[in-house]
This record gives C-alpha cells, structure tokens and sequence, in this order.
C-alpha cells in the first residue's frame, strides 16, 4: 500500500512539474527583448545627431570653397549639403517618437 501511494504521489509530482517552468506564454521575454531595443534609441539618437553635425560642418567648408572660388553652382550645393543635415536631425527625431 506504501509503495502504491509513493509511485502515484511520484506520478503527480512528476506530471505537475512542468507548470512551476512555464513563464506566462513568453509575456518576460517579449518584455525583456522591447527593453533591449528602446534602450538602443537614445545611443542611436545622438549617434544620428553627431553624424549631421559633421555633416554640416564638411557641407559648410564645401560651400565656403565654391562661394570663396565664385562658382556659379554654390545655391545648389548648399541646399544639396544642408538638406542632408537637417534630413538627418529630422529623421533621429521623427524615428524617436515614432517608436518611443
């Protein structure tokens, strides 16, 4: 009688064990793996930002060499080196609260 009473406590021991392993349907790796990426916006961010500001100062030194040179193309170069600038600073920022 013992030893039948061992083998189906062992049994139901055995059969409930793997609920105490069950997580919540994945709810804590989803939660970690969105803490992960938002937590790589802000870096990204100002990554972005310093990639426009050189941008605009090697735009600036382009367009001071074909003004200072009196190349008639200086208008269109300055609104191709400083679109991208603002471009960029616009992006980082429309990316950031897009997803934040």
């Amino acid at each position: 009688m013992k030893s039948l009473s061992k083998s189906l406590l062992s049994a139901a021991f055995l059969c409930i064990s793997h609920l105490a392993l069950a997580q919540g349907n994945g709810v804590g790796g989803i939660n970690e793996a969105t803490r992960m990426v938002t937590s790589y916006f802000d870096p990204a961010t100002k990554l972005i930002y310093a990639i426009g500001a050189v941008v605009g100062l090697i735009g600036g030194v382009k367009v001071y060499n074909k003004f200072s040179s009196g190349d008639p193309d200086t208008s269109k170069t300055a609104a191709s080196w400083f679109g991208a600038c603002i471009f960029l600073i616009v992006a980082a920022t429309i990316l950031r609260s897009f997803f934040l």
